[in-house]
């Protein structure tokens, strides 16, 4: 592939070589058996000759890969190489005898062991690929001769006897796999929101937070599904574009997966670029850019990014946020050796964790606001009222050392990541806040017994904590690292009267509705998903409260399973509540109050429910009901739960709901959203105030949590109460 000298691609490196320039071979290549000629120490290197290739310039020194299709001397064609292609959807013009020859000094084989890597040799592939793409709408124009049907005369030969398979093989897979444990049923269920999934989805399209595992291995981090849309790629590369404004309607498409602007003669790319967060390949290569913004590293969907052929010294360290990139190209450039050295040694995901965890500590985002549900002169009338009482609870998915993987969070650095780091800014964080309760989730045992317990004593705390059921089948040295639920209160103001383990799938056993129902077994059985609920008394007062921890099912292809959870969970509420409500008072509380039945004790329910304002679990909460044959059932079988439907009596709602519901609770690369909250009874708790989102301006600078700011993936939600008093018994009419 010959390119004239005007090419935009690499007419500003032609400068920097003479004509004719004395190269040392020093290639291992040179001295293989496979070699018919005697190979020259020296070789003077001229202008680009007439021939279709010339020899690749690598900032100023020759390239281990060259072109010499002509060359008398030339070696035999290679085996093809084996490497993956991220453009093998898009048919390019032959490779011809790509093969490593001549290596001078400085090159990349003469780097270290002076063999080249598979690392750089594919990085060079790639950027030959690139180069001979430099046409205009190339990918475009190729896609669509590769496209074109050919019509076939040849008569095809098929054999008669050929048994056919059976159409219903795939229905009888189908159903055999509802009879799998752990395998998800197909369901035909009508299109859900964020965060839900249809049962038949894969892993890999499914937009839900990757915040918890599955019960023993790691779940993989699911991507986010791009906006539908009838094309995804825009190919403007070779039309000679010189800039591209920061209004332009190009970063509206938000739903490309492949965008090319190779080949034109753009300066610089505007920040906006971040806007098409669903972008997959980016090729920047051929143009005139001295370096890309930092904006880039928001892309954190981006497996390829080819910068091929431009001025780049250096690059931003928030690249170091791509977690998913396969391939940086930066042949071609003036680009800073070190950064080079990575990547020709130990490849692209090498150079992205260097970034990632040298990049600087952005600036700390605002305080998050209070967001006051009565007026100041109220509030100041409860302070001076002596018979108001007020409480507060705090809840947190603090994200679990052993879930906390570079695998689950490769955008986040590796000292944030780090457990000594974290634990400090989430105890930090409980302990400014100074709420009555902490309700806290994915807490393991060492982490609650040699640190939490500690620390929080010292502040008045006292601690209440179950690890997950699997802690039972487990040595005494695996099971410390079990994650649970762990539920402090101020031992002061409070006196812990009972606890209760809620193990989900102990008492769905227990019910006698469920013990033949297939699923049951197959899917609710499976999961060892825990609440735990705890009856208190005020001290002063003998004011009772309930408050239950609750961490529900993460994957949403068991959504079935999350809306059993939580029915379950209400139940055993219920039961507990009415048990309650018939304690006598302490003697030593005269003036306590009596309650006629469960639902006259302050509830509140605090939880990682893993499911969205959408979803069934929501509406189950907040309505009271759901019906049998609610979508979120995925038309399993659950007893009365799909033969009646699901009802309470607990009167609850969302705190949050009652200012607007936070935007998010969790926040991802592929996930944002609510999952996490704290309900109450509303008939005897009214909301003070509650602690308000994230500064928006923040996320929008930022891929995703944990980070050096937010030591989990989830954030804090703290709800403050008043104690409603109860209402006097209503006056029976008079007769007279």
């Amino acid at each position: 592939m010959f390119y004239p000298s005007q090419s935009p691609a690499i007419s500003h490196k032609l400068a920097n070589h003479p004509h004719h320039v004395n190269v040392q071979d020093q290639s291992p290549w040179s001295r293989s058996v496979n070699h018919t000629h005697t190979h020259h120490p020296q070789q003077s290197i001229g202008p680009p000759p007439p021939s279709p290739g010339y020899p690749l310039y690598t900032n100023g020194v020759v390239n281990p890969i060259q072109h010499h299709p002509h060359h008398p001397l030339s070696h035999p064609p290679l085996p093809p190489h084996q490497h993956q292609n991220s453009l093998s959807h898009y048919p390019s013009p032959p490779n011809g005898h790509i093969h490593p020859q001549h290596m001078g000094q400085g090159s990349p084989g003469s780097v270290g062991s002076q063999i080249i890597t598979p690392h750089w040799q594919q990085q060079l592939l790639k950027c030959e690929m690139i180069r001979s793409s430099r046409s205009s709408h190339h990918r475009a124009r190729a896609s669509a001769m590769a496209s074109r049907t050919v019509i076939k005369s040849a008569i095809p030969i098929t054999n008669p006897n050929l048994v056919k398979p059976s159409t219903s093989t795939n229905v009888d897979t189908t159903e055999s796999s509802k009879d799998l444990p752990g395998t998800p049923a197909l369901s035909s269920t009508p299109a859900l929101s964020a965060g839900e999934s249809s049962p038949g989805a894969t892993n890999s399209v499914v937009n839900h937070p990757s915040s918890t595992v599955a019960p023993i291995a790691e779940a993989p981090r699911p991507t986010a599904k791009p906006p539908q849309n009838t094309w995804n790629s825009l190919d403007m590369g070779g039309i000679n574009i010189k800039n591209i404004p920061p209004s332009s309607g190009l970063f509206k498409f938000t739903f490309l997966i492949n965008l090319y602007l190779n080949h034109n003669a753009l300066t610089s790319i505007p920040a906006g670029i971040a806007k098409l967060r669903h972008l997959e390949l980016l090729d920047l290569s051929g143009n005139s850019l001295s370096a890309i913004p930092a904006e880039l590293g928001m892309l954190t969907q981006l497996k390829e990014l080819y910068l091929f052929d431009n001025h780049i010294v250096t690059l931003p360290p928030e690249l170091g946020s791509l977690h998913q990139l396969q391939t940086i190209g930066v042949e071609g450039n003036p680009i800073d050796t070190s950064l080079k050295a990575i990547v020709q040694k130990d490849g692209t995901p090498a150079l992205i964790s260097y970034l990632r965890d040298s990049c600087p500590v952005p600036s700390p985002p605002p305080e998050r606001l209070w967001k006051s549900l009565i007026s100041p002169q109220e509030r100041e009338a409860l302070s001076a009222d002596p018979a108001t009482e007020t409480l507060s609870a705090l809840c947190y998915n603090i994200l679990c050392e052993k879930y906390a993987t570079e695998r689950l969070y490769g955008y986040t650095p590796s000292w944030a990541l780090n457990w000594d780091y974290r634990k400090e800014l989430i105890l930090t964080e409980v302990m400014n806040y100074d709420t009555d309760f902490l309700c806290l989730q994915e807490v393991d045992i060492a982490q609650y017994e040699d640190y939490f317990v500690k620390h929080l004593k010292g502040q008045g705390y006292e601690g209440i904590y179950w690890p997950k059921s699997r802690y039972k089948t487990m040595s005494d040295a695996d099971r410390r690292q079990v994650d649970g639920c762990a539920t402090f209160y101020k031992a002061d103001k409070y006196s812990l009267v009972e606890r209760h383990l809620i193990e989900f799938s102990t008492v769905a056993m227990q019910r006698p509705d469920f013990k033949k129902t297939d699923d049951m077994f197959n899917r609710v059985l499976g999961k060892d998903h825990i609440a735990v609920i705890c009856l208190f008394e005020v001290k002063e007062t003998g004011t009772r409260i309930i408050l239950a921890n609750a961490h529900i099912h993460w994957d949403p292809a068991y959504r079935d399973v999350k809306l059993v959870q939580v029915a379950l969970l209400v139940d055993e509420i219920e039961k507990i509540a009415a048990n309650f409500a018939r304690m006598p008072p302490r003697p030593d509380t005269p003036r306590a109050p009596v309650y006629s039945d469960g639902s006259k004790i302050p509830l509140i329910i605090c939880g990682d429910f893993n499911s969205v304002p959408s979803s069934g679990v929501y509406e189950f909460l907040a309505n009271g009901s759901v019906p049998p044959d609610h979508p979120d059932f995925m038309s399993h079988l659950y007893g009365r739960y799909t033969t009646d439907g699901l009802r309470h009596r607990l009167g609850l709602k969302s705190a949050n709901a009652a200012a607007g519901e936070l935007p998010l609770t969790n926040y991802t690369p592929s996930f944002q959203g609510e999952i996490d909250y704290i309900w109450y009874s509303t008939a005897n708790l009214a909301v003070n105030a509650v602690l308000g989102e994230v500064d928006r301006g923040y996320l929008e600078k930022v891929v995703g949590f944990p980070n050096a700011h937010f030591p989990s993936d989830h954030i804090c939600i703290i709800s403050e109460f008043r104690v409603k008093p109860p209402r006097p018994p209503a006056l029976l009419p008079s007769t007279s």
